[in-house]
């Protein structure tokens, strides 16, 4: 038995070398690491870079005043640090895009492996629910739930979250369906093993390439969405900074104050399109079809 599990080890340690080394031959997709990667360090580091005084407290007298070397990308139309803003509003853009996407593929998953694996009446249950919630327009899904709680932060999170299910639950389900009736499968069940240890032990795991890839893919989205509802008027209210907050304020100033809009939704662009390369290439690196 140790050294089935020593060897299993040490295959899942290949496996992930493999990945890994497949990963770094794409140069677009260790950009988007990279990009990611200083993002994540600036979020964590905010506090030490910048105190979160500066981005809810301004002076009147620095109202409008242009990107300079006291405040590297301007300030607003309260005074306040557009650099601190939107340093110290990536980390609730990012706990939204991160939290929708791992409670939607937690719930999505369980919802699709179970429609996936047994089939049939579940199946037919689960996906006709799916189908009826998947036929709402996403934002508009978005929307009704935030208006139902209210505006903020734990809100917003509960909306993607909820709004994230179905789509993981058709995902998750159709990388299930390619898996359920491998012979590995079919043995496990023949020794008596327990559905519930199939499907988490044994289904899941096999499937997780697509889940992995659609993942980082949809965090990206999720941020936008997020900064949308903001700019809305219905997200995170001011004075705390949200990337969306941050634009719907700056858009009475687009001709005379360009750099409160510029900045934002760079942050916005940039983190997502990191996100982006980065799917394409774990989407690659995972896809056991394609050569070196």
């Amino acid at each position: 038995m140790e050294d089935i599990d020593f060897n299993s080890q040490t295959r899942k340690k290949s496996r992930r070398g493999e990945i890994w080394r497949r990963m770094k031959k794409n140069r677009i997709a260790m950009v988007g690491l990279f990009i990611f990667s200083a993002i994540l360090l600036l979020t964590i580091s905010a506090d030490l870079i910048t105190p979160y005084d500066k981005a809810i407290t301004g002076s009147l007298a620095d109202r409008l005043t242009p990107p300079s070397s006291s405040h590297w990308f301007g300030t607003d139309n309260y005074g306040r640090d557009i650099f601190a803003r939107i340093l110290h509003a990536s980390r609730r853009s990012l706990v939204m895009g991160i939290g929708a996407v791992l409670v939607g593929i937690t719930l999505g998953g369980l919802l699709g492996a179970c429609a996936g694996y047994y089939g049939g009446r579940v199946d037919s249950v689960i996906m006709r629910i799916i189908d009826t919630v998947i036929c709402i327009p996403f934002m508009l899904l978005v929307l009704a739930i935030v208006a139902a709680l209210g505006p903020g932060l734990v809100n917003v999170l509960i909306a993607l979250m909820i709004s994230m299910i179905p789509t993981y639950t058709r995902v998750i389900r159709s990388a299930i369906l390619t898996v359920v009736g491998q012979d590995y499968i079919e043995a496990a069940k023949s020794c008596g093993t327990p559905n519930r240890w199939i499907i988490l032990k044994h289904v899941l795991p096999n499937a997780i390439g697509p889940i992995i890839v659609q993942a980082t893919m949809t965090v990206g989205t999720m941020i936008i969405w997020a900064a949308s509802t903001s700019f809305l008027g219905m997200g995170i209210q001011p004075p705390e900074p949200e990337w969306g907050a941050m634009l719907a304020e700056s858009k009475d100033y687009m001709l005379t104050a360009p750099y409160m809009v510029m900045f934002p939704g760079f942050a916005i662009a940039l983190t997502a399109l990191s996100l982006n390369l980065m799917g394409d290439g774990l989407r690659d690196a995972l896809d056991p079809r394609l050569k070196d």
